[in-house]
């Protein structure tokens, strides 16, 4: 029997490393270490009902557990076969305890290739990973392939750049294997920085010798040597898993000279990031790693001919490269029925906001946003309205109900003004102002641009200041038609991938909630009320009764009047708290 906890850093965050030790206790204190082992793993993905830990071999689920429950699930579960029915998942709709992973919603339209291992294997063990085919590609490659075998099977199975731009990768390959230099390098951007992104942390804290293996394949078949993983040193769980991975694969000859008895070399080495979204940007991301300014340059030329060091390098992000072993496993007719004409096999998202399953999950391209958000997602929280959903990040679009039903793809998501990017999917509710949330993209943009070109620089922030003086209803109708056309001079403009996709939550916001905009404008009001400074604090006479309630509990003087008698607030000296409707208990004051 094996009792396997998620250690992902979500539920570490929730103490899942105190259940490990609490279940060891209690196994020990059972005399039963020996015959039951536990073991942490990777991500469930389903965070949102985490900690989780799973039984195997009956497959029982446990979630929101707690490390003293290990004592009934000892107790219970390993010794008299019984499940402990109150820590099985319950679903919303059918009333009823589920058991088994398998049937329930959130799994079920899921088809996991690049999370394949995580929640199933000890991340820091490489015999774990080696006994589901770990390493087997590697072997494949180079006892059975050419490097020109190898760029033909990864092409043919449409595989696309899963960090954003969706680029072929077995034609990236190819270029760099052209490309003839005394020493050439394989990249792993692992630089993730969108807002609510947490795709590439995930699988390298719960698969991280699936990366290597993909990125020694990437090295046979481009003739490179020398393999770098860009890591943000945010990230310290996916680090020390990833240094583990490195001295066990060495260890045990899968990494380094003579790799499986053929005259193939390849090694890999962690360089830290500071944490620069710009750095996602692969020339930032190689200039970082130099040592230099993470600063984006003209392309051509490109990495593949003139990368780190000046040496031709490819450059993929995680994802990309969880999907190699499979491909090569399984083969390209495999990969290539799953998905779109167009955007092959899977992708993996973060689902994260107003939605009732937060987690990270992993869909075959072409699944819709509505069977996202409403059958795997669970629906928006409280039982309130859907808005919108952001895509993409900061370099996205927002979504609303008109496009619930559109098959998530590369080519499908920019038709509708957003895109793909590395796979944050942000979920909005009706209390959510989409002028405020277009602010807040600005904002994250305007702060993590390098300044290396002034339409990003400047322009970026003459957006914000629009925005910025709608919220506060200073702006005037003109300013929208302004707003509209920086966008697009932005976007033609920019020297890199950051700048020329910043404007898209203006932009989409503009086309999807243009009444929003108006209202803040023309009338004064925030629709969603959460704009601050269109607020007002107003009390209503015939319900206040003066029991100065909200009087003392103001922190800035701002309400006064008599007791038994009728209150007023000065709205020039209210900072709209909230302190003053949270302790009224007659319903008393309201907000316009």
């Amino acid at each position: 029997m094996h009792l396997l906890v998620c250690g992902g850093t979500g539920c570490r965050a929730s103490a899942s490393d105190s259940i490990v030790e609490s279940l060891k206790q209690e196994l020990e204190n059972k005399g039963l270490s020996d015959e039951v082992q536990v073991i942490m793993t990777g991500c469930f993905g389903f965070c949102e009902k985490g900690p989780i830990v799973k039984v195997l071999p009956d497959n029982t689920f446990y979630v929101e557990v707690k490390h003293e429950d290990a004592v009934e699930i000892v107790d219970e579960h390993v010794i008299k076969g019984r499940q402990v029915k109150r820590l099985l998942y319950q679903d919303p709709e059918k009333k009823q305890s589920i058991s088994d992973s398998k049937h329930m919603d959130f799994y079920k339209k899921q088809i996991r290739i690049a999370l394949r291992n995580c929640g199933f294997i000890d991340p820091e063990n490489v015999d774990e990973y080696i006994g589901r085919d770990g390493y087997m590609a590697l072997g494949k490659c180079i006892n059975e392939m050419t490097p020109q075998d190898v760029i033909k099977e990864i092409k043919d199975s449409g595989l696309r750049g899963r960090g954003g731009g969706g680029f072929p990768t077995g034609l990236k390959w190819e270029i760099a294997s052209k490309n003839n230099a005394d020493q050439k390098y394989v990249v792993c951007n692992a630089d993730e920085g969108d807002p609510g992104a947490f795709m590439d942390r995930s699988i390298l804290e719960g698969d991280p010798h699936a990366v290597l293996e993909a990125m020694a394949i990437c090295g046979y078949a481009t003739n490179a040597s020398k393999g770098l993983i860009y890591i943000r040193a945010e990230y310290p769980l996916a680090i020390k898993r990833l240094k583990i991975a490195i001295d066990q694969a060495r260890e045990y000859g899968l990494l380094g000279k003579n790799i499986f008895g053929s005259d193939f070399e390849f090694d890999v080495e962690l360089r830290y990031g500071a944490g620069a979204f710009v750095c996602g940007e692969e020339t930032a991301l190689i200039h970082s790693m130099e040592g230099l300014r993470g600063e984006p340059t003209i392309k051509p030329p490109y990495p593949a001919e003139k990368g780190y060091l000046g040496k031709p390098t490819n450059v993929n992000n995680v994802e990309t490269f969880a999907n190699i072993p499979v491909i090569i496993n399984k083969g390209a007719n495999w990969f290539n029925k799953i998905g779109t004409e167009k955007s092959k096999g899977t992708k993996v998202f973060a689902l994260a906001g107003k939605i009732n399953n937060v987690g990270l999950i992993e869909v075959p391209m072409g699944t819709t946003l509505r069977e996202v958000i409403f059958e795997i997602g669970g629906g928006i929280k409280d039982g309130k309205k859907f808005k919108a959903v952001q895509t993409g990040g900061p370099s996205g679009g927002c979504l609303t109900e008109k496009h619930l039903d559109t098959p998530i793809d590369f080519d499908n998501l920019i038709a509708a003004g957003s895109m793909m990017g590395s796979g944050g999917m942000i979920v909005m509710d009706e209390d959510d102002c989409m002028v405020s949330v277009a602010k807040f993209y600005l904002d994250f943009t305007v702060e993590e641009s390098c300044g290396k070109c002034s339409p990003c620089r400047i322009g970026n922030k003459r957006l914000y200041e629009l925005l910025d003086q709608i919220t506060q209803g200073k702006a005037t109708m003109d300013d929208l038609q302004r707003l509209r056309n920086m966008c697009e001079v932005i976007k033609d403009t920019s020297l890199c991938g950051l700048g020329q996709t910043s404007p898209n939550p203006i932009l989409s916001t503009l086309d999807n909630f243009w009444d929003e905009y108006v209202a803040h404008i023309k009338d004064h009001k925030c629709p969603a009320g959460q704009c601050k400074d269109l607020m007002k604090y107003v009390v209503i006479e015939e319900n206040c009764v003066g029991c100065t309630a909200c009087v003392r509990v103001c922190p800035v003087g701002a309400i006064s009047g008599e007791k038994k008698q009728p209150h007023y607030i000065d709205p020039s000296n209210c900072i709209k708290c909230g302190a003053c409707i949270e302790r009224c208990k007659f319903d008393a004051i309201i907000v316009k």
